[in-house]
């Protein structure tokens, strides 16, 4: 199969996080595993239209060559959009065997927003895919009432993330008894994410006179929530070190102790999924998939999203309970390695794949009168 994403597995945020892990996780097949990026870098704007060319280039050259290859296209909203309106387009024209994976943290609001012809693109996009995936019971929703795909063609697939402790590198031992609490939030920064709550919460006199330390991990404006800290009095306990590579970010995981998203919206995050990889004590919000993995007071702690004073009360309490902590995290680990390990999530994206291949096999032999 071949991934289209933009940004590819290094830029690709969540997106491009996941591919990677379905790769590191199947090496063997890394040349069935194929990725093309649609855009670049965020940065580099004038790489996106030649990247895009390059991609549908590379379309034209696989239904030449591997006729029976599964074209794998990754869709957010935005300009994520208008690239895969191009590139399902030219799938359809081909006639390739293509999927549309949905990643979104609100894409039924994007999709209103846009004018009557964008629509009819979008829902065309949609209506001609091979299957759509979705990231849960919501998005389900949308593909279904407002863009009009068929329920047999809508499949739920939750996210996943590998087993950190399966490599051997994972920090294993207990803490020091008198050692401070670790915070951390790993995401894009910024008021979606719920930056500014999770800072208010952190300055909150419930926090003043506990035993902890924060890092606030992601890229985006970061100097401007390092003096947004700064001026809550958090400069020393809470560290912003910006963006974080995959090793950083692994490193700092497992040597923390709580994971804080205070999302307004999402599909379903990663960093969530990574918390409870790494036997984090989760603490987030009811948005997008969370619950339809998660349960409340069992394997993490739900808040209203933008409400400081109850996600103020939800940190103090766990960094307070060292036992609520361990016995959180330890559930939302069970969770993980029953429901949303990526071994699991890898066999049933290739048996998503073997069916929508079957189907477009039959679906030729029908045409040709042999069936």
């Amino acid at each position: 199969m071949r991934h289209y994403v933009a940004g590819g597995t290094e830029h690709g945020g969540g997106i491009g996080r996941l591919i990677g892990y379905i790769l590191t996780a199947q090496p063997q097949s890394a040349h069935d595993q194929l990725v093309t990026d649609t855009r670049g870098a965020r940065w580099s704007k004038l790489r996106s239209p030649p990247l895009l060319w390059a991609a549908m280039a590379v379309m034209v050259k696989d239904r030449l060559l591997a006729p029976d290859r599964v074209h794998h296209l990754h869709i957010a909203g935005r300009g994520s959009t208008a690239r895969k309106v191009i590139l399902g387009g030219l799938a359809r024209g081909l006639g390739c065997t293509h999927v549309l994976h949905l990643h979104d943290f609100d894409y039924a609001s994007d999709f209103l927003r846009r004018p009557p012809w964008q629509r009819r693109a979008i829902r065309a996009l949609f209506r001609g895919a091979d299957r759509v995936i979705v990231l849960g019971e919501r998005d389900r929703s949308t593909a279904s009432d407002l863009l009009g795909v068929p329920a047999r063609s809508i499949s739920v697939l939750h996210n996943a993330v590998p087993d950190p402790r399966q490599s051997g590198n994972a920090t294993l031992d207990p803490p020091a008894p008198d050692a401070p609490a670790r915070i951390v939030f790993l995401g894009q920064l910024g008021p979606r994410k719920g930056v500014p709550e999770l800072l208010n919460a952190l300055s909150h006199p419930a926090m003043a006179s506990l035993n902890w330390t924060a890092v606030v991990a992601g890229d985006g404006p970061v100097d401007h929530y390092r003096a947004e800290a700064a001026q809550l009095g958090l400069s020393d306990r809470v560290t912003l070190p910006g963006w974080l590579d995959r090793a950083q970010t692994r490193a700092l995981s497992e040597s923390s102790d709580i994971l804080a998203l205070p999302s307004h919206a999402e599909g379903m995050a990663m960093a969530v999924l990574e918390g409870l990889a790494h036997g984090l004590a989760v603490v987030t919000t009811r948005v997008g998939a969370h619950e339809e993995i998660l349960h409340d007071e069992e394997t993490c702690r739900f808040v209203p999203v933008g409400d400081v004073e109850a996600l103020a009360r939800a940190l103090a309490d766990l960094v307070a309970h060292p036992e609520t902590r361990a016995q959180l995290a330890m559930a939302g680990r069970d969770q993980y390695r029953n429901a949303l390990s990526i071994e699991a999530y890898i066999g049933k994206l290739d048996a998503m794949h073997r069916s929508v291949s079957r189907g477009a096999l039959r679906g030729a032999s029908a045409q040709r009168g042999t069936v």
